[in-house]
């Protein structure tokens, strides 16, 4: 079998799962030289702000990265959804007291575009990931030009196999376990999502490239138990964004320290796309799924200034608290010794 160390030339089959919005490059930095594979998650950076964090982790790090980004089509906004889903959040508008018509509509998260591609290519990033399938044939092919290895989450065995069709060089077995945004892309049907460990032996059987087994996996006991099921890999999340190189924000990380860690859903409320997160008032008032949400990403705009109003006073109820079903490996450690700790199980 071929592992991932040696088609990534890194040490440890590991991989710290890209994490936006709690992350920047210092946790890469720390993983990679672990001897992990350290990921930047680019959707939520503007081109000139992924380069500074890729020149960040070339000043520090001399050892192979992976760049995440989505393969979304931005969509047509729709002035009767935005309204709709305005008129959803009115109540907690009124009760923070903001203006919602001052609220700008915002993108959200970026695609990978050929802008986005002229300023990562300089830096010729090792590891190329993707989310909600590939980009385009020309831009696919720029990224293989810079001689980086391109990996991409499937969901379901039928995603697996369209993407070794398409020439990827292994596989993220993404479970219904991980936190986050669901990489599902061929179809919108959430039953047909699987557990990691019902979804991992089916996609190894079902192609020849390397498998990464990602979702809910949290120690070196998952880790063993995913390289028994053939596994070439792991990728890691939630079990990071405790670490001090995480960016997550006081009120997330005193969801994920305490019980509320113990109670995730799939929710569309913060982005319009289904994403594993902890369980907040949100959440519940208005139902993890809501057919009000516009479509990804174009959610996000209205929830932005309820999130900050109910940060600065302490609060999650309307923050995206991202979290896989087991947070159970959630600790205060270096990134670089959790990465090691992990890689035991191997």
């Amino acid at each position: 079998m071929t592992t991932i160390s040696t088609l990534f030339g890194i040490a440890l089959p590991i991989i710290q799962a890209p994490m936006a919005g709690v992350q920047a490059s210092a946790m890469a930095i720390a993983v990679s030289n672990a001897g992990g594979l350290g990921s930047l998650p680019a959707a939520t950076f503007s081109p000139s702000a992924l380069r500074a964090e890729l020149e960040s982790i070339r000043a520090q790090s001399a050892k192979p990265c992976n760049v995440n980004f989505f393969c979304h089509t931005p969509p047509t906004p729709s002035e009767a959804r935005e309204a709709a889903w305005r008129a959803a959040l009115a109540p907690y508008f009124a009760e923070f007291g903001i203006d919602a018509a001052a609220i700008p509509a915002g993108p959200g998260r970026a695609p990978f575009t050929d802008e986005v591609a002229d300023a990562i290519e300089p830096f010729a990033p090792e590891v190329v990931s993707f989310h909600f399938g590939l980009p385009s044939p020309a831009l696919l092919a720029r990224v293989r030009a810079w001689g980086a290895k391109v990996i991409a989450s499937a969901t379901t065995v039928d995603e697996a196999r369209w993407l070794e069709a398409h020439g990827v060089d292994a596989v993220i077995a993404q479970g219904l376990e991980a936190g986050g945004h669901r990489g599902i892309f061929l179809s919108e049907d959430l039953t047909t999502q699987l557990g990691t460990f019902a979804l991992l032996p089916q996609i190894v059987a079902a192609v020849r490239v390397p498998v990464i087994a990602a979702g809910g996996i949290a120690d070196e006991a998952g880790v063993r138990a995913a390289r028994a099921l053939g596994a070439a890999g792991v990728q890691v999340g939630t079990a990071y964004m405790l670490c001090p190189e995480a960016t997550t924000s006081s009120p997330h990380r005193a969801a994920l320290k305490g019980a509320a860690a113990g109670h995730t859903a799939l929710t569309n409320l913060f982005t319009g796309r289904p994403a594993r997160g902890i369980v907040n008032r949100l959440m519940r008032e208005l139902g993890p799924i809501s057919n009000a949400a516009p479509e990804f990403p174009l959610a996000t705009g209205a929830i932005a200034p309820l999130r900050a109003a109910a940060e600065r006073a302490g609060s999650g109820d309307f923050s995206p608290l991202w979290s896989g079903q087991n947070a159970r490996g959630c600790r205060e450690i270096p990134a670089a010794r959790l990465t090691l700790e992990l890689a035991a199980g191997w």
